[in-house]
């Protein structure tokens, strides 16, 4: 059983990955084709600040599941959202001191990306 809820969790965040990434591919084709190359990347580099730290979160957030590991349960996933938070952070200093980003389109693409991700969990909780 306990097996069966973490693969569950992280065939579910799978899902949600694969449409985030899907979702911020095709939208930076798109401004790539409207407004060029430097907003394309820029888009980009935003949806992997949201995509590359989610998908540590759910490493954490699905290792374990069970009623006998709950502690272990908890303290897993506290870890997954602070590393989470710490690896964005990280990121959009990068972004912005090591890059040459367009600030409203990585703010876009994280928008997007993360907006995607939370869409694609929702329908697939509804389902």
């Amino acid at each position: 059983m306990q097996n069966d809820l973490a693969r569950e969790g992280k065939n579910l965040a799978k899902k949600a990955f694969a449409a985030q990434l899907l979702v911020s591919t095709i939208m930076a084709m798109l401004v790539w084709l409207a407004s060029g190359s430097h907003q394309a990347l820029s888009l980009m580099m935003g949806a992997l600040i949201s995509i590359l730290p989610n998908s540590i979160f759910a490493v954490f957030a699905f290792r374990y599941a069970g009623a006998r590991q709950n502690q272990q349960v908890a303290r897993s996933f506290s870890q997954g959202a602070k590393i989470k938070l710490a690896i964005s952070f990280i990121l959009f200093v990068i972004a912005f001191k090591g890059l040459n980003v367009a600030p409203l389109a990585l703010f876009g693409g994280f928008a997007i990306a993360t907006v995607s991700y939370w869409l694609a969990l929702l329908q697939q909780h509804k389902q």
